[in-house]
């Protein structure tokens, strides 16, 4: 009888340890994590099949256009955010023919322009990898953000002077997830979040989640806006506890909502004013970024002059604005 007593004892404290360990995840962990705001880091790459010159499927605008390029066509490179634009230019004023595939064909794991041939005028490696590529006389027109720190010294390291055009505008966003109830911070604000000093959504007339600032790949165009926009503060280090909380995000306007198009965040407004089209062209937005053509001052390519005197006349700049940017003019 004592041994049938001892052996329930012992399977009752069994049941009750494995009942409030579960009972701690649920408060510790899963409450925190349910309706926590997060999924707003989520990768997300752009589609570059989507944006093929010269193909009957591409979603690139059809545009009349005065000018066809010939000759040593310039080869044209970018970040992922203009990716439309560039490719734009070479399906308006390039022939067909002119992007060339290893293979063949377009590859479906072509995420970051592994495929394009050689001799393709279209080439794909983003910003990081494609100042360089200028820097190093691989690529003569880059579209891109402004440089970072160490992209201009990498240029100067090379003795290579680049030539920046302004040829569009662009607003710089915060993002959060959609069921998050913040639907506008400060700029003060952001940057307090992403320097340290706010932690809780809370502190921000949200719920009471950590927040989790997610930075983007330095170098990159984003980023090295982000980082221009803290002015003289530095971006903090997050707290571990910050992955148990809500995200916020940041990236270029039309690249979260007409490229990637991520239905589960929402773009924030910025000291009550939307980042609109119509609040870019008045310049009522609190941050708004221009896009470059960037070539090497001592590119000897006749048509480099000819490509940027047409993206800045009134057919280049109808391109920019049919592919969802808003034009330098």
């Amino acid at each position: 009888m004592k041994k049938l007593i001892f052996g329930i004892s012992i399977l009752l404290i069994i049941v009750l340890l494995f009942a409030s360990f579960n009972f701690g995840i649920y408060i510790f962990l899963t409450s925190r994590l349910s309706n926590n705001f997060s999924g707003t880091d989520q990768a997300k790459m752009i589609d570059v099949s989507a944006f093929l010159p010269h193909e009957t499927e591409s979603s690139l605008p059809d545009l009349e256009c005065s000018l066809t390029l010939s000759g040593d066509l310039p080869v044209l490179d970018g970040a992922a955010a203009l990716v439309p634009v560039y490719a734009s230019v070479i399906d308006t004023v390039y022939p067909i023919g002119s992007v060339t595939y290893d293979g063949g064909e377009f590859s479906d794991d072509n995420y970051y322009g592994e495929n394009f041939a050689p001799d393709s005028k279209m080439q794909y490696k983003n910003t990081v990898r494609g100042y360089k590529a200028i820097v190093d006389g691989d690529t003569d027109i880059l579209f891109c953000a402004s440089p970072s720190d160490d992209q201009k010294k990498y240029a100067e390291d090379k003795g290579v002077k680049l030539v920046y055009i302004p040829i569009g505008l662009e607003a710089f966003v915060f993002f959060v997830n959609e069921n998050n109830p913040v639907d506008d911070l400060t700029a003060d604000e952001i940057r307090r979040i992403y320097s340290g000093e706010i932690k809780n959504w809370s502190e921000v007339g949200g719920a009471n989640r950590v927040i989790n600032p997610v930075s983007r790949l330095k170098g990159s165009g984003s980023q090295t806006t982000m980082e221009a926009f803290m002015k003289d503060r530095e971006i903090g280090n997050k707290s571990i506890f910050s992955l148990l909380g809500g995200s916020i995000g940041f990236s270029f306007r039309y690249y979260m909502n007409g490229i990637v198009e991520n239905e589960n965040v929402k773009i924030l407004s910025m000291n009550g004013i939307a980042p609109t089209p119509e609040n870019i062209k008045n310049g009522t937005y609190p941050v708004i970024a221009e896009f470059y053509a960037i070539y090497r001052e001592d590119n000897e390519n006749e048509n480099i002059p000819l490509l940027i005197d047409w993206l800045l006349s009134d057919e280049g700049q109808t391109l920019i604005e049919k592919n969802g940017y808003i034009g330098i003019k």
